[in-house]
């Protein structure tokens, strides 16, 4: 055998001493490393756990937690940005009340929704990113990439929404107090949708954190700055917000994706469920 492979018997006798000295969680050391370099080393338990559960593997996870500790699997967190821009409101402009006032358990799809403006640097230009997010299922239900931070930016994000709605109306939306989100033109249009208005106080970013929370995960995990154009970027993110809605699985929805947490919600609001 050893002829036939080409090795010498020395060295099969040492692989097989080496078989037998390996530690005994060595095999799920590499299926979590797999996983872990796949997300680019910042995945934590939670996301390894529910991965390994798309391959149909069952691991405990405090088992993950000290596999990953032993072999200096370090997770790396992602930094908040600082440098985020906060433009000047003319006096026709207008606030709103902070009505959410970080009230972000939701349990009904289609009720609060909130917004906000990202910037992606890449190949020496900059585009930006508007989304819209459901709170309660976590799902991005309209978004815009723009080459420019003119007041389109918006406008366009609210049209795409627009096309994946039944309605509009009565739904709150809300936005912290930049420029776009203040326009008189931008508040005429979500009065026209008969939508209901909220704004974070000024400087807290916190208040928005959902749509903030998207953003940290959608620049963590796309390979934004690496695109050559803007159609490349634009597609980039389109093939990203789709993966993110049906296919990526959240600790804090069951374990489910946002299409999925969505649809189980409105199932718990079926009438052969609900309680008399």
């Amino acid at each position: 055998m050893c002829e036939i492979a080409r090795v010498s018997r020395s060295g099969y006798y040492q692989w097989i001493k080496s078989q037998q000295n390996k530690p005994k969680d060595y095999d799920d050391y590499l299926l979590i490393k797999e996983v872990f370099d796949r997300g680019r080393r910042k995945l934590g338990w939670r996301s390894i756990q529910m991965k390994l559960k798309d391959q149909d593997i069952k691991m405990n996870h405090k088992k993950i937690v000290r596999i990953k500790k032993k072999y200096n699997l370090i997770t790396r967190i992602r930094r908040r940005n600082p440098y985020k821009q906060i433009l000047k409101k003319s006096r026709e402009h207008r606030t709103f009340d902070n009505i959410l006032n970080r009230n972000f358990k939701q349990t009904e799809p289609k009720q609060v929704f909130c917004t906000d403006i990202t910037y992606l640097p890449f190949n020496k230009q900059i585009a930006y990113l508007s989304a819209v997010k459901d709170i309660a299922s976590r799902e991005i239900v309209g978004w815009n990439l723009s080459r420019h931070l003119k007041i389109d930016i918006v406008f366009d994000t609210i049209t795409n929404m627009r096309e994946s709605q039944d309605s509009l109306a009565d739904i709150m939306i809300h936005s912290d107090q930049g420029f776009h989100y203040t326009s008189p033109t931008y508040i005429a249009k979500i009065k026209k949708l008969k939508m209901i208005q909220s704004m974070s106080r000024k400087g807290n970013c916190i208040d928005n954190s959902p749509i903030e929370t998207f953003f940290g995960h959608f620049k963590d995990e796309v390979d934004y700055k690496h695109c050559s154009s803007f159609e490349e970027l634009k597609d980039l993110t389109s093939k990203y917000i789709n993966y993110y809605n049906t296919r990526r699985r959240q600790w804090n929805l069951k374990k489910m994706t946002p299409v999925e947490y969505r649809n189980h919600l409105l199932s718990l609001k079926t009438p052969e469920n609900s309680v008399h």
